[in-house]
């Protein structure tokens, strides 16, 4: 396992000041980097202290991630803010 955290403004440098701006300004934005932040943590977490989970339950989390970091990135490339 890669035991790395993936915050949004080390996934999105090019963004950081958007990423604060829509984190305070946009409701649904900070819903969702809050989500996203939580859940990067958990699978930090579990990589961190390689607590025992199934492979399934792994990639399922991971991929969730994944499209929590696909929507964010589509409001940043939207800029609807």
């Amino acid at each position: 396992m890669q035991n790395e955290k993936h915050p949004l403004n080390h996934e999105f440098p090019e963004h950081a000041i958007d990423i604060a701006k829509l984190k305070s300004d946009d409701p649904e934005f900070s819903a969702l980097a809050k989500e996203y932040h939580k859940l990067d943590h958990h699978i930090y977490g579990l990589e961190a202290s390689e607590i025992p989970t199934t492979d399934s339950h792994f990639i399922e989390l991971k991929n969730r991630r994944l499209a929590l970091k696909d929507q964010i990135y589509q409001k940043l490339i939207n800029g609807d803010f």
